[in-house]
């Protein structure tokens, strides 16, 4: 038999209001959720923390100008 009901979860137990269930006790039950608990927010990571800066990094464009001017006959 397959039966569907609503309930709450409440811990470790699943609240069911309005339904006798004691005639299907020890049965064994799929649960399945319809609604996810909220996520937390991540905690915001400060990249720049990680990166040594370099006068390279900070004139990028410059460089590769450099880098790529002269490559053409």
């Amino acid at each position: 038999m397959l039966a569907a009901v609503k309930g709450v979860i409440k811990g470790n137990t699943v609240i069911i209001k309005d339904e006798d269930m004691r005639e299907y006790d020890g049965a064994e039950v799929i649960v399945t959720l319809l609604d996810y608990p909220e996520r937390k927010e991540r905690p915001l990571v400060d990249w720049d923390s990680f990166v040594m800066p370099s006068e390279r990094g900070q004139n990028v464009d410059e460089y590769i100008r450099e880098l790529r001017g002269n490559d053409r006959f």
